[in-house]
């Protein structure tokens, strides 16, 4: 992808890191691919501040440094590059907070020509998973390597 992203780091195979850089000064990020489902090859993907003090990742956490669509696209390289590895794995993506999914959901929309060119995404809705389309609301997103 072509987005402006931040520079990477891998943690072995399944995490990555990098380090977010604004107003708020210097946050480490880690991204964090785990399995949920071996069988159906289903990977949660999760992302936050990483606290030194206790060792947490903490997705919660809003770190106010204005460069939230730098983060996302970091994000999509770390996906595109978990998948390298992974290719048959079927990356779930659900916000912390309906906010963050919203979020999520507005990032794909706005770059949509660039995800598809790279990606197949779902969206759930009312239980149901169905092809990602611009301007529906869904309540997570899977998504697979083309």
């Amino acid at each position: 992808m072509n987005l402006d992203h931040y520079l990477l780091s891998s943690i072995g195979d399944s995490e990555f890191k990098f380090v977010s850089e604004g107003i708020q000064g210097q946050i480490l990020k880690i991204i964090r691919f785990s399995v949920i489902d071996q069988e159906k090859r289903i990977v949660n993907l999760g992302f936050g501040d990483f606290d030194a003090e206790t060792g947490v990742v903490d997705d919660r956490v809003v770190s106010s440094n204005q460069d939230t669509d730098k983060i996302l696209a970091t994000v999509a390289q770390a996906t595109l590059l978990f998948c390298q590895n992974y290719p048959n794995a079927l990356i779930y993506a659900e916000g912390s907070t309906l906010a963050r999914t919203r979020l999520y959901q507005m990032a794909l929309n706005k770059h949509w020509q660039t995800v598809s060119d790279h990606f197949l995404v779902w969206g759930l809705q009312h239980d149901l998973w169905h092809s990602f389309e611009t301007g529906k609301n869904y309540d997570a997103f899977l998504a697979k390597s083309i």
